[in-house]
């Protein structure tokens, strides 16, 4: 298991040498021998309003530190400020932004899933205020894909830093959402505006599920710089979308879907429109809602685009 490693005091220096060149993120990890993510991750963290300054940056990081430390020991006042949230129905994902937006990064929402799962084992029910149920949490150290091996897969560590910025247009997360027998909805979000492509397919096969994305992206292929995928192999052919999109393919690590977060939250929505509901007569409300276009003499052909 790797962990990540604070830059040393020289390794800022030389950053904040190569950044005043104009040398991209990139650029600065291979000069350090570093990963583009620990340069993200350093200049995100450690810089003032004015930019980033190596002498400036240890002092930053320290007073994080403490405060970090701080909130840490307020934990059963912790405990309450997210119980409210998610008694209002706020997603793990938004409860943890929202507090990292506040200045206390120790909330992540794999914890807030934790708590919950630890509350529902004890007879709780806080599970309840989910937007959808999440797989039972595993630790992964030690653990192995059992989904199948993807042939030339590129891993998310390989993405350009520029896509965890979200200042662009182009990079696209992507992923299924299974529905009655072998139905599929193919779903991709746009990471800066969120845009959002929705492509219902039969199977859920690589063939029709690479269909299914240049299809769709096909009209906008200009704004297609990079994709990443789950690790589903329904996306086996991620060369040929690549190839057809003129874009990088990319795949999250095994049971990190926070690192597409994007679409794991959009999916949440998505299942919550596709999801029988009881006011409904236990139908979904796509169903009510095609019936309406088709009694109005409109036209439904299986495919949503939400902006």
């Amino acid at each position: 298991m790797r962990h990540y490693r604070q830059l040393t005091q020289e390794e800022r220096y030389q950053l904040s040498a190569l950044k005043e060149l104009g040398q991209t993120q990139r650029q600065i990890a291979q000069a350090l021998g570093r990963s583009p993510s620990t340069i993200s991750r350093e200049l995100r963290r450690n810089q003032g309003v004015d930019g980033y300054a190596a002498e400036r940056a240890p002092r930053i990081a320290d007073k994080r530190r403490r405060e970090a430390r701080k909130f840490h020991k307020r934990i059963p006042e912790l405990i309450t400020w997210v119980e409210e949230r998610l008694r209002g129905d706020w997603s793990p994902e938004q409860i943890a932004g929202l507090a990292r937006a506040m200045g206390y990064p120790v909330v992540s929402h794999e914890w807030i899933y934790r708590h919950i799962e630890r509350d529902k084992a004890a007879g709780g029910e806080r599970y309840k205020h989910l937007r959808y149920r999440r797989k039972r949490y595993r630790k992964r150290y030690g653990s192995q894909e059992r989904r199948g091996r993807i042939i030339d897969r590129v891993g998310i560590e390989e993405r350009p830093a520029v896509v965890d910025e979200r200042s662009r247009l182009g990079d696209w997360e992507g992923d299924t959402v299974r529905g009655k027998g072998r139905t599929a909805l193919v779903t991709l979000v746009e990471r800066k505006s969120r845009q959002v492509v929705i492509q219902k397919v039969e199977r859920a096969t690589a063939e029709q599920t690479a269909a299914a994305i240049t299809r769709r992206l096909g009209a906008v292929a200009e704004q297609v710089a990079t994709i990443t995928f789950d690790n589903g192999k329904e996306f086996a052919y991620h060369k040929q979308i690549a190839e057809a999109l003129g874009c990088e393919a990319y795949f999250a690590r095994p049971y990190h879907s926070w690192e597409r977060g994007t679409n794991e939250n959009m999916n949440g929505l998505i299942r919550q429109y596709f999801r029988p509901r009881k006011r409904l007569g236990y139908r979904a409300p796509i169903e009510v809602f095609c019936e309406g276009l088709h009694r109005q003499g409109g036209v439904s052909g299986g495919v949503a685009v939400i902006g």
